[in-house]
């Protein structure tokens, strides 16, 4: 991102750019820009972790940075404040002095933060608060792919996203993101049952997203039956499960039925209810769905189809 501020572009000349880190030293940080082939001309580097020291340095850069990305607000500590580095305290403090500075210099700051379990911003909510935009890096560790996600924006909407590809050069923007949520089409893919694909919005851009079913029929009456969803609400699969069984007349209550979603999406809207039940349907009477067909729609409790 350093690299990128810091060759300008149409309506603005290169400037430098500040790179201030308080988790790797500069030797670090250059062997990583190294790896991944990274223009270092333009990117200044800063390694310290006393906020005094780092504004200093801020304001006293010549040139002018046209930027300053400090890695992390956690690793920061301003001296006479109680508590240890990352504490609600330090980092309440920290990114007022950042605001102060911001404000007096006219220089944009990025503040890298660290996230909880939760996904949310380590610290103290008010962190968020103090800032004008809010932006979330999100995706799956054991994927490639990840989504810039808006959260506040002052200046616009935050209705936008960023789909990202993790490589070897670092990551790298998709021009098909549709491609991530469907799975690799095979020489059988006309003949393999339960699968269905449905569109969801994200932000303000459509997606191809494939629902995987897949059912079981039990052999014996005392074989269990299980119910495993990946990426479906637990509650509104069954509910549509419930639905199938009752307005279609499909025995599900003696099968065990597994749902998945391709490439890791948590599905959030009603509009994939309709794909949910006809991969479970294909899956059911073993009748393939033609890949070029979607389903978008809304299942209500009589078996009704709403539209969305």
């Amino acid at each position: 991102m350093c690299a990128v501020l810091s060759q300008g572009c149409e309506v603005c000349e290169p400037a430098p750019v500040l790179y201030v880190s308080g988790e790797e030293s500069v030797y670090q940080i250059g062997n990583r820009a190294s790896r991944m082939q990274i223009d270092p001309e333009g990117v200044l580097l800063y390694s310290s972790t006393d906020l005094d020291d780092i504004l200093d340095n801020i304001c006293n850069c010549r040139p002018k940075p046209r930027a300053v990305v400090v890695d992390s607000i956690q690793t920061v500590n301003l001296k006479g404040v109680s508590g240890g580095f990352g504490s609600i305290t330090q980092v309440k403090e920290c990114a007022t002095g950042f605001l102060h500075v911001a404000k007096q210099t006219d220089i944009p700051i990025f503040l890298v933060g660290h996230v909880n379990k939760s996904g949310d911003i380590a610290g103290p909510r008010t962190l968020e608060h103090v800032v004008d935009v809010v932006l979330y890096l999100e995706g799956d560790r054991l994927l490639s792919h990840r989504i810039l996600r808006t959260v506040k924006n002052r200046f616009g909407s935050t209705d936008e996203i960023g789909v990202l590809e993790m490589g070897q050069d670092g990551l790298q923007p998709i021009r098909n993101p549709s491609e991530l949520y469907i799975s690799e089409r095979n020489i059988d893919q006309d003949v393999l049952a339960g699968l269905a694909l449905t569109v969801i919005i994200d932000g303000s851009r459509p997606f191809l997203v494939e629902i995987q079913g897949l059912c079981c029929m039990s052999r014996s009456s005392g074989e269990s039956i299980v119910r495993r969803f990946n990426g479906v609400q637990d509650k509104r699969a069954e509910i549509i499960i419930a639905v199938l069984g009752k307005q279609a007349g499909l025995k599900l209550h003696v099968s065990s039925i597994f749902l998945n979603v391709v490439g890791g999406v948590r599905l959030e809207e009603s509009a994939a209810d309709l794909a949910i039940a006809a991969s479970i349907c294909s899956s059911v009477f073993e009748i393939p769905i033609p890949f070029d067909m979607a389903f978008i729609g809304e299942i209500g409790l009589g078996g009704e189809l709403r539209t969305v």
